[in-house]
């Protein structure tokens, strides 16, 4: 993460594959790279291990959970309590971006410590806006279909396309 990104991307934890491979959102069907080309926010698909290249477009990846790893039911219980949101905030309150996305309904309802539905939310860090998407896991596949409207709205929200 860097000052001057227009969205940094949050989720709770590496995955199992994220994980091993040292790289965000690597499991092969995870829709996280092909969502961003498709809504428009990176001009090509890019592969997961070109992370480091985000900036370039305005973007960085960040989890609450940084010393745990795997599904959600199966991280510890602090991982993602309001020590590790706190940790997490301070990152964004550091780096300013103009949207923090979370890309799952648990993490952002975790940072948030409420029930919250998809889409911009009333709450800020600062100057940034705080919005909640529908994960891009294979775990979600069932509704990703109807839910990539929001991802779309996010990055309108940004001036993309």
């Amino acid at each position: 993460m860097a000052p001057g990104l227009r969205i940094v991307f949050c989720g709770t934890a590496a995955g199992t594959e994220s994980a091993r491979r040292r790289c965000y959102y690597a499991h092969p069907q995870n829709k996280f790279w092909r969502a961003l080309h498709e809504v428009g926010l990176t001009d090509r698909r890019l592969d997961c291990s070109e992370f480091a290249l985000l900036p370039q477009f305005g973007i960085g990846l960040t989890d609450i959970a940084k010393t745990a790893s795997g599904m959600d039911k199966a991280l510890p219980v602090d991982a993602l309590g309001r020590a590790a949101c706190a940790a997490m905030e301070a990152k964004i309150r550091a780096c300013a971006p103009a949207i923090l996305a979370f890309t799952s309904l648990t993490a952002g309802r975790r940072y948030l410590r409420r029930g919250a539905d998809f889409g911009e939310q009333r709450e800020t860090i600062g100057a940034t806006r705080v919005w909640l998407l529908p994960s891009p896991s294979p775990a979600a596949n069932w509704n990703w279909a109807a839910n990539v409207a929001w991802w779309r709205a996010l990055a309108a929200a940004t001036g993309a396309r």
